[in-house]
C-alpha cells in the first residue's frame, strides 16, 4: 500500500494554450495514488511518523479534521495498518466521499456545514484536549509531516519528470502542505522557478477542500513568504473547465482540480506570447467523488 504512493504521471495539457505556442502546461495526475487523491501523500507521511515516535501507539484512535480527502487516506492506511480512525467532516461533503469513508469503517462525526473545514477543525481540537489518552490528534493543518511529503516527493517527481525545465508550479491552498513542500523543494533546485499559490476568491465557495485564508484559519504549516504570487478563483470558473476538461479533453478531475487548471491558464496568459514557459500544476483528484453535483448538468 504505502509503496504505491507517488510516482503519479504528468498529463501534457498543451491544447488548453493552443494559443501559446512555446507554453507547455502539465498537470500532475494524483487520482493514481492508492487512495485516489494528492493527500495520501500527507496522510501517509503523518501516519509513519506517528508510528515511528509513538504517537501513534497500539490502542490510540487516529483523530482528524478533513474535508474528506486526507480522512480517506487514513481510513485507507488504518484498515492496512490496523489502527482505527476517527474523523470530523462537514456534514454537507460529497455523498461519495461519505460513503468511501464508511466503506474503509471509518467513524465519522459529522459538524455544522455552515461552518465549512474550520468547523469540523474546532471540534476535532475539543476532542483531543478532552480525550489525550485515546487519541493521537494528526492536525494535518499544523503537522510539519504534511508539506514535508510533497518536500521529499511531489517536488522531486517534478523536476525528474520535466527534466529540470519546469518553471512556474501552481497549486491550489487548502491545508497549504501542498504549496509548502513542493515549493520550498523547487526552489532549493531552481530559485528562478515561479511558484504561484490558487485560493477561492470569497469565503463562501463551493472548490471542496480549497481554503479563502483571508476568511480562514490559517494553517500553522503556511508559510506566506513562498509564494511569487496568489491568485484568486471563482467557482464557477472551476465548474466551467471541470466540465471542459471531461468533455474536450476526457478527463474527469476534481473541483480543486479544475480550479488549478484555471490558474495555470491565468498565469499563461499572462506571460509574451514567444515567451517559453513549463507550468506544472496539481490535479488533487479525479471527479468520481463529485459527480452528485449539480454543476455537471449545467
Amino acid at each position: 500500500m504505502l509503496t504505491a504512493i507517488g510516482n503519479t504521471p504528468l498529463l501534457r495539457l498543451d491544447a488548453l494554450v493552443r494559443d501559446r505556442p512555446c507554453v507547455h502546461l502539465w498537470g500532475k495526475a494524483e487520482w493514481y495514488n492508492p487512495g485516489g487523491s494528492v493527500k495520501d501523500r500527507a496522510a501517509a507521511s503523518i501516519v509513519a511518523e506517528a508510528r515511528r515516535s509513538g504517537k501513534l501507539a497500539p490502542g490510540k484512535i487516529l483523530l482528524d479534521s478533513t474535508s474528506g480527502n486526507t480522512g480517506i487516506a487514513y481510513a485507507m492506511l488504518g484498515a492496512a495498518l490496523g489502527f482505527p480512525v476517527t474523523l470530523c467532516v462537514p456534514e454537507n461533503a460529497s455523498p461519495e466521499r461519505k460513503r468511501i469513508l464508511q466503506a474503509y469503517g471509518a467513524n465519522i462525526i459529522y459538524t455544522d456545514p455552515a461552518e465549512g473545514s474550520d468547523g469540523a477543525l474546532k471540534i476535532a481540537r475539543q476532542l483531543a484536549e478532552r480525550h489525550p489518552d485515546l487519541y493521537f490528534y494528526a492536525d494535518q493543518y499544523s503537522n510539519d509531516a504534511n508539506w514535508r511529503a510533497h518536500y521529499e516527493t511531489t517536488a522531486n517527481e517534478i523536476w525528474q519528470q520535466t527534466e529540470g525545465r519546469i518553471t512556474h508550479f501552481v497549486a491550489m491552498l487548502g491545508t497549504t502542505g501542498t504549496f509548502v513542500g513542493t515549493t520550498r523543494r523547487l526552489k532549493e533546485l531552481n530559485p528562478k522557478i515561479r511558484c504561484i499559490s490558487l485560493q477561492p476568491d470569497s469565503a463562501f465557495h463551493g472548490i471542496e477542500g480549497a481554503k479563502h485564508l483571508p476568511s480562514a484559519i490559517v494553517p500553522r504549516i503556511y508559510d506566506v513568504s513562498l509564494a511569487d504570487e496568489n491568485l484568486e478563483i471563482a467557482t464557477e470558473a472551476a465548474h466551467a473547465m471541470a466540465r471542459r476538461l471531461a468533455r474536450e479533453q476526457g478527463l474527469l478531475v476534481g473541483v480543486s482540480a479544475a480550479a488549478a487548471v484555471v490558474g495555470s491558464l491565468q498565469v499563461a496568459e499572462r506571460l509574451k506570447i514567444d515567451e517559453q514557459a513549463t507550468i506544472v500544476t496539481i490535479l488533487c483528484d479525479s471527479g468520481e467523488k463529485y459527480l452528485s453535483e449539480r454543476f455537471w448538468h449545467e
